[in-house]
């Protein structure tokens, strides 16, 4: 019996080890973090297991008959619950209960040592009484939800800034017995509000999950599927799919489309050719050029429709051809052609009209 608490001592010391290692861990993921994840719990049930075997903790007792060293050992349940919600295979129901479950041990082992605070008391009955339905705070009034999670965050902070200041000095809780407790008090405290957010998110998960259609057990599927194909061979070969088997459509294109008389067998679509087909189905969706642009220019300077000239180029005069005696004599006369326009029509001569 000397032996076990030392046995105890050696595993948990290694259980908080390891849990330690996780924490520092930031990929949660992957097999190698998993692995030590279910090693680390399977360590902390070792030491539930001979904590009760040894009766650490017993009902007839008062906290002030539990030795200073073996006060960390009422944490055993409350690891192995914030453990558990880490597992990511397995059944997820399954797992949120068995952490729900050790978050109650923790809770009622504190209780029947009067460690809870007068609040916390209250909202331990308050989850007892509707675990399904537990929250912190109120959930029809707002502003008091806030409130009380404000207050609470307070509280908590207050505790972390507390344990830091006794854990600055290690020496100090070896010598004092007194200092040494109040941190293992204090430790406990801080566990129990984030024992108490848990169970609240923890019944929020449970509700989700319980909204969650059923998945069917495996081989459900192919079950199913293959009592429908029987159904559908019983009622004569109908199918509530829309389009026909393949077997169907392969055998209504075989044979003649025509009997003899003339009158077509089976449905058919008069084509040129089957490339023709092919083009019509395996096309894009939209209209695509018949032309490049170059070819549509040439096409349209052709029909008339563009004209060349115009722009700075327009009002440079071609140099005349000095040899050209033929073209000096069409121009010569167009320009006496047009003297004598003007002198017979004067400027304004044409506007005589509306002169008042």
């Amino acid at each position: 019996m000397a032996d076990q608490p030392q046995s105890l001592r050696e595993i948990y010391n290694e259980a908080e080890a390891k849990r330690k290692n996780l924490e520092s861990s930031w990929d949660t993921n992957t097999a190698a973090y998993q692995e030590a994840l279910r090693s680390t719990i399977v360590q902390y049930e070792k030491c539930i297991d001979i904590a009760d075997r040894v009766s650490i903790f017993s009902a007839n007792e008062t906290l002030d008959d539990v030795a200073s060293s073996d006060l960390p050992y009422m944490l055993l349940h409350y690891r192995a619950a914030e453990l558990a919600p880490r597992v990511t295979h397995g059944n997820r129901k399954a797992t949120l209960s068995k952490a729900r479950n050790s978050y109650e041990r923790f809770l009622r082992l504190l209780d029947s040592y009067d460690i809870l605070q007068p609040r916390d008391a209250r909202l331990f009955e308050e989850y007892l009484d509707a675990p399904n339905a537990f929250s912190t705070a109120s959930t029809t009034d707002a502003a008091a939800r806030r409130e009380t999670k404000i207050l609470r965050f307070k509280e908590e902070k207050e505790l972390k800034k507390k344990l830091e200041y006794l854990q600055q000095n290690p020496l100090a809780l070896q010598a004092d017995d007194a200092v040494l407790r109040d941190l293992h008090l204090t430790n406990i405290t801080f566990c129990v509000h984030q024992s108490l957010q848990s169970l609240e998110s923890i019944a929020q998960e449970l509700h989700i999950l319980s909204l969650a259609p059923p998945s069917p057990p495996p081989g459900e599927d192919t079950r199913m599927q293959d009592q429908r194909e029987r159904q559908d061979r019983h009622r004569g070969g109908y199918s509530e799919r829309l389009d026909s088997p393949f077997s169907q459509l392969s055998a209504a294109t075989k044979g003649p489309i025509l009997s003899k008389d003339g009158k077509p067998l089976r449905p058919f679509t008069l084509l040129d050719k089957r490339q023709e087909l092919q083009r019509g189905v395996f096309r894009p969706d939209h209209s695509l050029p018949t032309m490049s642009i170059d070819e549509y220019l040439e096409e349209e300077k052709r029909r008339g429709g563009m004209i060349d000239g115009g722009g700075e180029q327009s009002g440079v005069r071609p140099e005349p051809n000095e040899d050209d005696m033929d073209k000096a004599d069409e121009e010569t006369i167009k320009a006496r052609a047009w003297d004598e326009f003007k002198e017979e029509n004067p400027k304004g001569s044409g506007n005589t009209t509306n002169r008042g």
